[in-house]
């Protein structure tokens, strides 16, 4: 019996979109992981932790606000989103809380040290997931990237800028910075980097030597690091 084959350019955009899906859901459940280590989280989740306690909404929820609210100042910017751009900003959030609602609070060091590293490679692995399907960046990413367009300045001094002035931030609203937040920021841009060479979707015959809308991976503070803490 003959098996039917799909033309490659059917099966790229399907692979890409899955690959997408995928790589946003499992950004959520490493973000989950992180949170449950008790061991301090990326900057952008110090924020969202010390926002949601003072709200007192789900920290998901105030991922998902966050991330719109980012997405708005893209407007006056002119930069276009991609449907990996708003992916982001409705899926975050939800596998985030969702994960939270499965795992309970860890109290064992040990454990909380599995989860920390473990939230951190499925993080870098995420990263390179959902950019490598090159469907758009994430709302803070484009947000640098639009800024660097308009100043000039680097993306590098933008992200550590903006990253550092969060953190300050939720630090004083009440989030939890420690040695998972130094982890991170020493961890995700070597990870990020690795899993991109290996996810990121060939482009097409017709699309080569076009220049990508967009193609840069996320930086953590002080780092050349896709995935942005929240990208």
């Amino acid at each position: 019996m003959a098996v039917l084959a799909l033309p490659a350019d059917t099966v790229r955009p399907v692979r890409r979109l899955s690959q997408l899906l995928v790589g946003l859901v499992l950004y959520g459940v490493s973000m989950a992981l992180m949170y449950r280590a008790s061991l301090g989280l990326d900057p952008w989740d110090v924020f969202h932790q010390g926002v949601a306690g003072r709200l007192g909404l789900s920290i998901g929820t105030v991922v998902l606000l966050t991330g719109a609210c980012v997405l708005l100042l893209w407007l006056p910017l002119r930069q276009r989103p991609g449907i990996g751009t708003v992916g982001n900003v409705l899926v975050l959030g939800v596998a985030m809380d969702r994960t939270l609602a499965l795992l309970p609070a860890q109290h064992l060091l040990a454990v909380r040290i599995a989860l920390l590293a473990g939230g951190i490679v499925l993080n870098g692995l995420a990263t390179g997931l959902y950019i490598g399907a090159r469907l758009g960046p994430g709302p803070r990413d484009g947000l640098m990237v639009a800024l660097h367009r308009r100043t000039g300045r680097s993306l590098r001094l933008l992200r550590t800028g903006l990253e550092v002035t969060v953190l300050l931030a939720g630090i004083a609203l009440g989030g939890s910075a420690g040695v998972g937040t130094v982890a991170y920021a020493l961890a995700i841009g070597p990870l990020a980097q690795f899993f991109l060479r290996r996810c990121t979707v060939p482009a097409a015959p017709a699309d080569r030597g076009r220049p990508e809308r967009m193609n840069f991976a996320p930086r953590s503070p002080g780092s050349s690091r896709g995935g942005g803490g929240v990208s």
